[in-house]
């Protein structure tokens, strides 16, 4: 049993080529689950399956459990650590997905199927969405510096066990939500709830729709209804997005989780064997770990990861020796982290992420993201299954291979069904049309045709049009000019009245959408709440919206209102300003301040301030103009 517990274990050179091969295996297996690896997938899954058997015997026999449970350990520490900053940089963006995953129809409709209990929800969890991120964030960093150092490797292994068993179950009904299936959904509303008014009413004549039970102040409704799958587990918050260019697909996240559950499962079932660092371990242990972090942190092209957990490891180590009675153990540690978590959250949360990955960041080339999509090229297949044996093989309709092979002739095979293969995968834009400002012509006010681009839109939406006098109703009509003609308005019934300038009937939304991007420079105030805004600087928007009038330079306002409520924020405020209405969640990805202040100079965004630091006049005219 010594042994065992030393690093080397019956040979040192052994067990490293073991552990060698069975993270060979690992990556074996993982690559013959993949789409891209379809072709040879049978030969990976072989190569990974005898190369994990293999070395996990070799390590058994060698007694080579610790040397793989120590690297499992700096692996997941490692990404522990920088999984938990990237999210902690945005802990806002994080809360927002854990929201999308506590929507009735989104995980909870697997417990509604499995256990048949269409009352069970987790909306109650939505309301303490940006606590829980936070919590989850910080337990990252502090189980993934524990694990290296090898505190309460009890505790720690097993928290990152059933961590990892949560995240496993979250990513595979990710990656296996269908939302073409229906589950049985049971609400509750309170009799004078419009919304349960409209249910009971529909319950009527839709077979969808069954009334459990209705008293005088409530009534309960089953409803069949679609899942609302979540195509982004949220694992790595927007960093893969923003630095490789896409985040893990479902499948991926799912396999992903699978590998770590895997590499600390290593950890877990040799928590008996590994005890706290010591000294000569913890330089072994760091430098290594330190190397994870370099990686990762150039995977997601922010290296502020390795100094905060430099900081972390050394400090961790530092509370033990002189935390004193109290403090001078991994519980120390642990505290000492989460306060250090905590200022870095507390920033964020003030104030904006430290590295945005999004789409809007400082420097993004707007018109870049909005036409850096790719059309997606696919091939009808046709599948044939042989009657006997229930093989099955594709074929491209058009294909040499196809029609020489005559297999519609072979009464051993049938077809089956046609399929479609993606030759290019379908790429969406970093930006698309939701982001559009936009206002109804009706809504158009002496404020917005204060800006150039409004007032040009305006003009040339005018055309030449006809007031005609309907002689039966005694009423006026207006129609563009080109639009007359005598078979439909007859002298007997319509008699024209005057020639007028109207507005094209076509023309019924206006967007600075193509203004964003065109104009030499405009500045914006992004809101995804007018009344939820904190407009404490609200003097400062207001003297650097003057001094644009002044220069010329569009400014404008993007929210998510109705324009009675845009009508009373300007009543309120006094904030008369053009105002813009875009739909919430992309003003949620444009900047997790509400407010913000943007400046764009040729589509490229040069400036972006929290409302905490909304400059003064002097700084704003200092720094853009």
């Amino acid at each position: 049993m010594i042994e065992e517990k030393t690093i080397q274990g019956r040979s040192l050179v052994f067990n490293m080529i073991f552990v060698f091969i069975n993270l060979l295996g690992v990556a074996f297996m993982t690559m013959g689950f993949h789409d891209n690896f379809e072709e040879q997938s049978s030969l990976f899954k072989f190569l990974g399956i005898i190369l994990l058997i293999g070395s996990i015997g070799g390590l058994i026999i060698f007694k080579g459990r610790f040397i793989m449970s120590s690297v499992s350990r700096v692996l997941v520490g490692g990404l522990f650590i920088v999984s938990g900053l990237v999210k902690a940089n945005d802990p806002i963006g994080f809360a927002y997905k854990l929201e999308e995953y506590f929507e009735d129809g989104a995980l909870a409709f697997r417990i509604k199927e499995w256990f048949s209990a269409p009352e069970f929800s987790l909306e109650f969890f939505m309301e303490h969405a940006l606590l829980l991120s936070v919590v989850i964030c910080i337990a990252e960093i502090i189980l993934g510096v524990l694990v290296i150092l090898g505190g309460k490797i009890k505790l720690v292994s097993t928290s990152m066990m059933l961590m990892m068993v949560f995240f496993t179950f979250l990513t595979w009904h990710t990656s296996n939500c269908d939302s073409s299936i229906r589950f049985l959904d049971r609400d509750t509303y309170q009799i004078d709830d419009p919304i349960g008014q409209i249910k009971i009413k529909e319950a009527e004549g839709n077979k969808d729709l069954t009334i459990v039970e209705e008293t005088m102040t409530f009534v309960v409704i089953d409803e069949m209804k679609q899942p609302q799958c979540v195509d982004d587990c949220g694992c790595f918050g927007d960093a893969m997005k923003g630095s490789v260019g896409r985040s893990l697909t479902p499948k991926e996240s799912f396999w992903k989780d699978i590998i770590l559950v895997y590499l600390i499962g290593w950890i877990f079932f040799s928590m008996r064997i590994i005890a706290p660092n010591s000294h000569k371990e913890n330089k072994v242990y760091i430098a290594a770990a330190i190397l994870v972090l370099v990686f990762f942190s150039w995977v997601f092209g922010w290296y502020f990861p390795v100094l905060f957990g430099v900081i972390s490891l050394l400090g961790s180590l530092w509370v033990v020796r002189v935390g004193g009675k109290y403090f001078g153990n991994y519980y120390g540690s642990a505290l000492f982290i989460t306060v250090l978590c905590s200022i870095m959250v507390a920033y964020v949360l003030m104030y904006l992420p430290m590295k945005d990955y999004r789409s809007y960041s400082e420097g993004s080339n707007l018109s870049e993201k909005m036409n850096d999509g790719i059309a997606g090229v696919y091939e009808s297949l046709l599948v044939y299954k042989n009657k006997k044996t229930g093989e099955t093989i594709e074929y491209s309709s058009t294909s040499i291979e196809y029609t020489s092979s005559k297999i519609w002739e072979d009464t051993d095979w049938e077809y089956s069904s046609m399929v479609q293969k993606a030759i290019i995968s379908t790429k969406i834009p970093s930006i698309t049309e939701q982001f559009n400002p936009f206002i109804s012509v009706s809504d158009i006010s002496e404020y917005e045709l204060a800006m150039e681009a409004v007032t040009i839109a305006v003009d040339t939406s005018k055309l030449k049009g006809l007031t005609l006098k309907d002689l039966n109703y005694k009423t006026e009509i207006h129609i563009p000019i080109v639009e007359y003609n005598v078979t439909d308005y007859d002298l007997e019934s319509y008699s024209i009245v005057d020639t007028i300038e109207m507005t094209d009937p076509a023309f019924s939304e206006l967007s600075i959408r193509k203004t964003i991007i065109e104009v030499d420079k405009i500045v914006l105030v992004s809101s995804k709440d007018l009344f939820e805004g904190d407009w404490r600087y609200l003097d400062r928007l207001k003297k650097i919206y003057k001094t644009c009038q002044e220069k010329k330079i569009p400014f404008a306002v993007m929210c998510n209102a109705t324009r009675e409520q845009i009508v009373e924020f300007r009543e309120k405020h006094k904030f008369y300003v053009p105002i813009f209405v875009n739909d919430e969640t992309e003003l949620k990805a444009i900047s997790r301040s509400n407010p913000s202040l943007i400046v764009i100079e040729k589509g490229i965004v040069k400036a972006k301030y929290p409302f905490r630091l909304t400059p003064t006049k002097k700084q704003f005219i200092k720094e853009h103009l």
